[in-house]
């Protein structure tokens, strides 16, 4: 077996001399599953276009609606950045929109980056990226009024250490350049600025002092604080002079300003301090006081704080935190709820018309046009921590999406589409992993924060808590707990040994028995540093898990070798256990990488049990390099194979995961994409197609019908089906055509449907109905290409002629099904009509009632069993087999499916005598009604033989029908109709099973009636008046 694996891997190498080309790959399309999104930070409307507004995501890209809300669009997705974290628009020119990107609301190590400032100069449809790009992350942007070309961003950095690209920065030339008009110092950066539109020169900025690192966020210091100019930019003075925190001896968090643009005079701030602080100015900033405490006001302030100011009112304000406030009296009272939104980061109020309201919350945003009655909308903008599957057929994907719940839902609902009441929850809650089990799919182990752990059992739909600690933490400093979570802790269900479970605080936890009970099986695996388990938070305390220290991040067991265990943490170790958990090894000296990283994920190998890899996630540190490591020798030794991936703000890595049939063949998602490499690591190729340049958190290798599925921080699952392509390429010559191999193929049958309130932005896909039938072309030069599919006896059942082909792999669909019944073709007006419409060719369809008639015009479905597919490329031939499987899922026999099958392929033949006998009639009756006008003797004759073939017609279809789909209910159903409809019942609703005694009895009666038109054809086609014609 060694041996074989190391031919393997010497012919993997040899192949791929090359990276992968990706255009090569750009017909592979992701498709998006679900579920609905969260978290939307910014948003703007047109004061101008009432039907026009904009939402950035967190981390799922920008989205536009052009109709008051009633669709919208992504249009950012072309962009390599998924965090829109600040929009502006030019009301003077609406069309003049910028974003900066970067997320900061930040409480969790999971916020994505930015790469500086956009603009677009048509109102979204294109962008330019206007620099800014190592400020990480822009809070606010402010369009001068009067001149277009003056704008003002306020950056905070990255936040993870010290930088100088930070600040308030200002341009003049509409983006060319930026200077830097205000900065203090390389740990504090803008967080809000704000403009008095009637005196532009007029600015108010806050800074905020913040350092984030694996083991806590400090929020405040004494750099912080707010600052004004009078100057547009050009001098500043800080505030904490005139009444306000900040400044020696008085440090301050985060901070929240707005300005009256009815009263310029009146402006607010909203302080980060021990006891929150609402401070207002009656004199243009001469002076600061106190208006209320309220800790409602700015709860977990990092992730929260904005503020508004009605249009024409200075004394109503409205304050974004957990709850959506507002005060009608400056702030002394405040009414609190959840009417926007709950968990609020953002507000747009039209300046010309304070009713107009939109909020960005973390259950996407709302929108009000009468001040109090809002909107939500619902965008695919979830962010999934992971993404599983079970081995059900078809397979279902499960996952814990931020700010939501656990959500398990089908990767092919088998009907319209995948909705939203296709997913349920399955306990846990919005953090954390969900994993089925892999003895019993129907036992789903889920987390949350806290350590909370739950047990779902499908058949019941209840969930069982089975805390290992069941002593809640939140809020304890971690060096006080007995056990310390990660807000992502892990689970590992063995695939092994039934009901054996393994989860990580900073010890390695396993259960037996479903979670009745728990016995430690490790040392603390973590470096176990006090100065590493203080409080979070800084100015106020926060401690939820977010930014626990010291406590494992990834456990794994090998797949090929039970009890080798592989651990890792968020301090940079590595452990492992040959002998499940009895002793341990710390194998973190033999890596060379940068302390204090997190193990992001350790893949344990399916070919080699001395194999595995670990991606390493170093960002909050401040280092934003991609790390992924492997060693061949249990962690004796690591090679670093992730030096090919380009480096950026978003180039840390999540996941690494090893193909589950070739060795050598990996794939990596990075904070905005996806990597394949099919050298070990020697060189990674980025695939994008269609998937959106969000954080990739989670890959899961369905091996029953090799998928990717990929759990995306920002926009939800995707799955990529069948991903054989790129382990397949390394048997073909990239010089010359080829045929992969072919994926067996389910012959699925609908379900019926749920009920759903119609399409939507958040409607998953499901997979292409059939057999993917992919080829390989290294050009297209003069290339004719067809598929024929053969049965079992080489006999051709369906021929497919692509309508397109180009360079690389291509991919073409055989829906399981024998040629679909010929076409009718209409020459003549129905009698008392002239105003029907034909085509170029001169032939109109014949349309009947579509909801009961078309599906029996389709071919039958191919009986379960093997086929072969030839490709033939100019005169070459290329053949390949594979099976037809049959859906498990019905309660239909093969004997059943056969006898169904006979039954249609007759009926489809009967349905083209039927057809064929149609064209001959309309071809003959439009040569009597237009050949004999010259000859007014024969013309006489020709319009009787006509409508002796017409009575013939009336009998095989409707002869009324015009073209209107409901004209079939004016009169009588024929035998077209009749018979496409007999078939549209066994087709739509025949599932797997045997046509009824009914059905053959109606057949037979239709089939009858045929033939006597047959005979009643041919006597008249005996007729002298053919043999004239003849002559």
């Amino acid at each position: 077996m060694k041996k074989f694996f190391l031919f393997s891997f010497i012919l993997l190498n040899y192949a791929f001399s090359e990276s992968l080309n990706a255009d090569h790959f750009k017909h592979l399309k992701f498709r998006f599953i679900g579920p609905d999104g969260n978290r939307a930070i910014s948003v703007v409307g047109v004061s101008s276009d009432h039907n026009t507004y904009y939402v950035g995501a967190a981390s799922g890209g920008l989205f536009r609606t052009e109709n008051n809300g009633i669709s919208w669009q992504p249009i950012f997705d072309d962009q390599d950045v998924s965090s829109v974290s600040a929009l502006a628009i030019s009301q003077k020119n609406p069309k003049v929109l910028w974003a900066g990107t970067g997320e900061t609301f930040i409480i969790r190590p999971a916020h994505a980056i930015g790469d500086g400032i956009y603009k677009s100069t048509d109102g979204g449809d294109t962008w330019k990226n206007m620099g800014l790009k190592k400020t990480a992350r822009i809070a606010r942007i402010i369009v001068h009024p009067e001149n277009d070309d003056i704008v003002y961003a306020a950056a905070l950095g990255h936040t993870f250490g010290p930088q100088k690209e930070r600040g308030v920065y200002r341009t003049t030339d509409g983006g060319k350049t930026w200077n830097n008009i205000l900065f203090i110092d390389e740990n504090t950066g803008a967080i809000d600025i704000a403009l008095d539109r009637s005196n532009p020169d007029f600015l108010i900025a806050a800074m905020w002092e913040i350092h984030i690192n694996t083991w806590g966020l400090n929020s405040g210091g004494e750099s912080g604080g707010v600052f004004i100019s009078k100057n547009g930019g050009n001098t500043w003075k800080r505030q904490d002079k005139n009444g306000l925190p900040g400044g020696k001896g008085k440090p301050v968090g985060k901070i929240a300003v707005a300005i009256s643009q009815s009263n310029p005079n009146t402006m607010y701030a909203l302080c980060e301090e021990k006891h929150p602080g609402l401070y207002r100015t009656n004199n243009g900033g001469e002076s600061w006081f106190l208006v209320s405490r309220n800790h409602t006001l700015a709860e977990r302030a990092p992730y929260y704080m904005r503020m508004a100011v009605a249009p024409d009112n200075p004394e109503k304000i409205y304050v974004l935190n957990v709850q959506f406030s507002v005060s009608e009296d400056g702030g002394k009272t405040i009414q609190s709820g959840y009417r926007a939104g709950g968990d609020n980061h953002d507000i747009w109020i039209d300046p010309e018309n304070g009713n107009r309201i939109m909020v960005a919350h973390d259950g996407c945003a709302s929108i009000a046009n009468d001040g109090k009655t809002y909107k939500r909308v619902v965008l695919p903008i979830a962010q999934m921590y992971h993404a599983h599957t079970d081995d059900q057929i078809p397979y279902n994907v499960y996952g814990n999406r931020q700010d939501g719940y656990s959500y398990r839902g089908p990767s092919n609902s088998r009907e319209w589409g995948i909705n939203l009441g296709h997913w349920r929850a399955f306990g846990g809650c919005e953090s954390g992993f969900g994993i089925p089990d892999p003895h019993d799919n129907n036992i789903v182990w889920s987390g949350c924060y806290d350590g909370g752990l739950e047990v779902y059992d499908v058949r019941t739909g209840h969930a069982r808590n089975v805390r290992v600690w069941p002593e809640a933490s939140y809020g304890w400093a971690p060096k006080d707990l007995k056990y310390r979570w990660h807000w992502t802790f892990p689970i590992h269900v063995s695939k092994h040994k039934k009901n054996t479970v393994y989860v990580g605080s900073q010890y390695v936890h396993r259960s037996t028995d479903l979670g009745q009970s728990w016995e430690e099986i490790s040392p603390d695996l973590t470096l176990n540093l006090k100065s590493h388990q203080e409080s979070s938070g800084g100015i106020a305390i926060d401690n939820l898990m977010t930014f626990d220290g010291s406590v494992l991040f990834a456990i794994t067991e090998s797949p090929i070798k039970q009890g080798l265990l592989w651990v890792g943490s968020n301090d940079g170790q590595v452990n492992l256990s040959k002998n499940g958990g009895r002793s341990w090894e710390n194998v973190t000296n033999n890596i060379d990488m940068p302390p204090w990283g997190t193990i992001s994920n350790i893949e344990a190998s399916r070919h080699d049990k001395g194999t595995a890899y670990i991606s390493v996630d170093l960002h909050q540190m401040g280092n934003f390099d991609p790390y992924i490591y492997k060693t061949e020798d249990y962690g004796k030794s690591w090679k670093m194979i992730s030096k090919n991936i380009p480096k950026s703000y978003s180039s840390f890595v999540h996941v690494v995961r090893e193909d589950h049939k070739t060795p050598g063949v990996l794939y990596a998602g990075t904070d905005n994409g996806l990597y394949v490499s099919v050298d070990d690591g020697n060189k990674w190729t980025r695939i994008k197609n269609n998937l959106p340049p969000a954080p990739i958190y989670w890959i899961s290798l369905q091996k029953r019908f090799d998928d990717m599925v990929v759990g995306t921080y920002g926009r939800g699952i995707y799955i990529l089906d069948d991903i054989s392509p790129f382990r397949e390429i390394a048997e073909i010559n990239p010089d010359k055509p080829s045929l992969l191999p072919i994926q067996d193929a389910y012959r699925f049958q609908t379900i019926q449907s749920m009920k759903n309130d119609g399409t939507s932005l958040i409607r998953g896909q499901n997979p292409a109905y059939g057999a993917n039938l992919d080829f390989f072309l290294p050009d297209t030069n003069n290339k004719l290409v067809s598929f024929s599919i053969q049965d079992e006896k080489g006999k051709e059942i369906r021929k497919i002629v692509p309508k397109k082909v180009s360079t690389g792999l291509n991919r073409v669909m055989w829906n399981l099904r024998y040629e679909r019944t010929i076409t009718p073709k209409l020459r003549v007006d129905p009698d008392g009509v002239d105003w029907v419409k034909y085509n170029k060719d001169g032939w109109r369809q014949l349309r009947t009632w579509d909801l009961d008639v078309n599906a029996g015009k389709l071919g039958p479905l191919a009986v379960p069993g093997k086929y072969k597919a030839v490709l033939k490329i100019n005169e070459k031939e290329f053949i390949k087999t594979f099976e037809v499987l049959k859906d498990p899922n019905t309660a239909g026999s093969l004997k059943d499916i056969k006898q169904q099958f006979e039954f249609l392929i007759t009926l489809r033949e009967t349905i083209n005598k039927n057809v064929e006998l149609i064209n001959k009639i309309e071809e003959l009756r439009y040569s009597l009604q237009n050949d004999y006008n010259d000859n007014p003797m024969k013309k006489s004759e020709a319009e009787k033989m006509d409508r002796r073939l017409y009575e013939i017609e009336s009998h095989l279809f409707d002869v009324k029908l015009t073209g209107a789909r409901e004209d079939a209910f004016r009169n009588p159903n024929k035998l077209y109709g009749r018979l496409a409809a007999l078939g549209s019942d066994l087709t739509r609703f025949g599932a797997d099973f045997k046509p009824t005694n009914q059905q053959v009895k109606v057949f037979e009666l239709l089939s009858n009636r045929l033939q006597k038109q047959e005979q009643n054809f041919n006597l008249i086609m005996d007729d002298n008046f053919w043999d004239s014609e003849k002559k």
